[in-house]
């Protein structure tokens, strides 16, 4: 072992950060790279946490990767136990210590620990050795790795693997008595008493049969102020022990969505005592909140809401890269969008993520890492992970819904040509007759997780129309996209409602404003090749709506793809909240923002560079809108607050006609204004509500060029 290895200093609990050495496992070096005294200076430098291919000298690397780090600790004293914990590795590893195989790891989002130290409790050097692998999927129809959007995504460059160990590893010492799981789950938030269901597995290694523990738990408030602590004795034997603890408080702070109320949260700490000494402990921060839904109707502590909300790609398509403050801003800009929900799609976020969404009141609907077509033999490992989740999000009040699969048809298309007679077949076939990722896998998962946590929905795949097997779950939709016209998602909700009961996607691409990777000075000749397979670009669909033909330049065209985007999230959202509980739950728009550069569905590019949609979405979310329904000239004000507006004034101006109504606006509800005609072939057109207190104007220009064109 060579001098050249960054150090820790011996420390009970301390993290192992920083530089580590690195090399492609090319040969026989996997062999022999786990023994202490391997040489090797010669390797590259790498970040923990991170991804090799952050690093220029493994940039072309698929893996697998060999990672190395020496490191100092304190001898173990007599009672004492220590853990090492890989809080996350992309995708695959196995793992090292001081020459001594620990195990392998499989899941990127999920810890693994394992005890370390028992053999040679006095031994103060250590080397740490992981050979890591992110394989890539040769068949997409049969996935094998609990990824989604990372293994297999039309929103990402492929070429951007994540591998590598990209959360920290963490040293930690515990007496004889270790909390190695903590379940935390609000099962009741009512108003005058909560309870949280605690699911504890303690990990038990002692001289003796059986040891007496004493577990405390105490539950503090926003303020900081004690509002429960419980006391339980119980005895363990060695191994693994398992507990259901049920801890109640009286007349709980409670936490609201943010359109709602305050986003009040509490904090939960575990101690175990083994002879009046702490052997170990835990804390999270958590709240007291029910949600309920049914039939894509969503309560909130037993309140009504509308829910509007956005589809959240990976902040950065390498999530390391992501900076705690990054991940905050998303939660923000969601926020300033007037959204109550992001959909976590097909991945699992960074821990920061879920922090902000609790602190901002936003509400999260989380998948499994599963998109599209998987392989049998990943139906162990996705059920497990399935629990991995739970134990790992549970105690978030913002997460609100779990989803199993997002549209689980094991079919590869081109997405950006016209389907083929047998392509299409394929995708009916898998839509609504009986497939093993539909009835066997997804509904061992949704099995799984309604075990896991009794109080939430569990929605078992996204995407699915009613077929032989299935009632249907939540619907996508691209009209105006994939298929149809712009205005035609209303028409086809009305003829189906139950297929509008919650609509999670919907969207077309655009042209961001950050696009030197589109290299626009080359224009009309830019690389279309390249920026379909690395940067999402549909070209032949974006030309069917924005024909690049009808633009000299660039610019002309990046604005009008904006533009057109911006059309169809304007009146979709709109539409959607005409159908508001009749039968309309909510919506997600698709997409929030871009993990690399892309023209994609995005509303905020890679920079978070707004797009003309974005400020479309957060204009047609606002709480209190008037809006016209373009085809017939509806007029409508749609109400989310509890407040009533006795004698409000709505003005609708189109073109140099004017048209004044005058009457309540019901809380909570959609109440109907009146009619001024279509407006198609309008130039100019805008809706003003007046009340005192709230004067709000809702302008029509960027979609009125639009409508009328290829109706459907």
């Amino acid at each position: 072992m060579t001098a050249a290895h960054p150090r820790t200093s011996g420390s009970p609990e301390f993290v192992l950060d920083g530089t580590w050495r690195a090399v492609a496992a090319d040969g026989d070096l996997a062999r022999g790279f786990a023994d202490p005294g391997f040489a090797d200076d010669d390797w590259h430098e790498v970040t923990v946490p991170g991804h090799w291919r952050s690093h220029a000298a493994l940039r072309e690397v698929d893996g697998p990767v060999l990672h190395r780090r020496a490191f100092d600790t304190d001898p173990l004293t007599p009672g004492r136990r220590r853990f090492l914990t890989l809080d996350g590795v992309f995708t695959l590893a196995d793992v090292w210590l001081d020459g001594a195989y620990l195990g392998p790891t499989e899941g990127y989002f999920t810890p693994h620990t394992f005890e370390i130290g028992r053999d040679d409790p006095t031994r103060r050097e250590h080397v740490l050795a992981v050979e890591v692998a992110c394989p890539r999927e040769p068949d997409r129809t049969a996935k094998r790795s609990v990824s989604g959007v990372f293994a297999h995504w039309d929103a990402m460059d492929p070429a951007l693997a994540p591998g590598g160990i990209w959360r920290p590893v963490r040293v930690r010492d515990t007496g004889p008595v270790r909390i190695a799981r903590l379940r935390v789950i609000c099962t009741e938030a009512g108003p005058e008493r909560g309870r949280l269901l605690l699911d504890l597995t303690l990990d038990t290694r002692s001289d003796r049969d059986r040891t007496p523990v004493v577990l405390h738990a105490a539950v503090t408030g926003p303020d900081g102020a004690l509002l429960a602590l419980s006391e339980r004795e119980v005895t363990l034997a060695d191994g693994d022990n398992h507990l259901a603890w049920a801890v109640d408080v009286e007349a709980p702070p409670r936490w609201w969505p943010w359109r709602l109320g305050e986003a009040a949260r509490c904090d939960l700490t575990i101690t175990a005592d083994v002879e009046g000494l702490v052997s170990d402990e835990r804390s999270v921060r958590t709240a007291f909140r029910e949600i309920r839904v049914r039939d894509w109707r969503w309560t909130v502590n037993g309140e009504d809401l509308f829910v509007m909300g956005t589809n959240l790609a990976p902040t950065r398509a390498l999530p390391a890269t992501a900076t705690a403050d990054d991940l905050a801003r998303d939660i923000a800009l969601a926020r300033d969008a007037n959204l109550d929900l992001v959909r976590i799609h097909a991945h699992v976020a960074r821990p920061e993520l879920y922090e902000a969404a609790d602190a901002a009141g936003m509400l999260v609907w989380q998948d499994l890492p599963l998109q599209w077509g998987y392989a049998r033999s990943v139906r162990q490992g996705a059920v497990r992970q399935a629990r991995d989740m739970v134990d790992l999000l549970g105690h978030h009040p913002s997460v609100a819904l779990w989803c199993a699969h997002n549209e689980p048809l094991a079919v590869v298309t081109e997405t950006d040509v016209e389907p083929t007679p047998g392509t299409l077949a394929r995708l009916g076939a898998a839509m609504f007759l009986p497939t093993w990722n539909k009835d066997v896998l997804d509904r061992s998962i949704a099995r799984a997780l309604r075990r896991a946590d009794p109080s939430r929905p569990v929605n078992p795949h996204s995407g699915v129309m009613p077929g032989l097997t299935s009632s249907g779950t939540d619907s996508h939709f691209y009209f105006g996209w994939y298929h149809g016209a712009i205005d035609g998602l209303a028409p086809a909700l009305r003829a189906a409602p139950r297929l509008g009961r919650f609509v999670s996607e919907f969207g077309a691409q655009s042209v961001p404003n950050t696009a030197t990777f589109l290299r626009p000075e080359r224009w009309p000749d830019l690389d279309w090749e390249h920026l379909a397979e690395h940067h999402s670009l549909q070209r032949a669909i974006l030309d069917r709506h924005v024909p690049m033909g009808a633009f000299t330049t660039f610019e002309e065209w990046r604005d009008a793809t904006q533009a057109y985007q911006a059309a169809l999230v304007t009146l979709q959202v709109e539409d959607l909240r005409r159908l508001r509980f009749d039968p309309t739950g909510g919506f997600c728009q698709f997409s929030f923002a871009d993990p690399n550069p892309a023209v994609s569905w995005s509303v905020l590019d890679h920079e978070r560079v707004p797009k003309l949609a974005f400020g479309a979405l957060r204009d047609s979310c606002r709480s209190l809108l008037p809006m016209v329904e373009p085809r017939e000239g509806l007029v409508h004000v749609v109400n989310e607050t509890a407040e009533r507006l006795p004698d409000a004034r709505v003005t609708v101006r189109v073109d140099d006609r004017e048209h004044v109504f005058a009457g309540d606006v019901t809380p909570h509800g959609l109440t109907f204004v009146g009619r001024v005609g279509p407006l198609i072939g309008a130039e100019r057109a805008e809706v003003v509500l007046d009340h005192p207190g709230h004067r709000i104007e809702h302008r029509y220009d960027l979609l009125l060029p639009w409508l009328g064109i290829g109706t459907g």
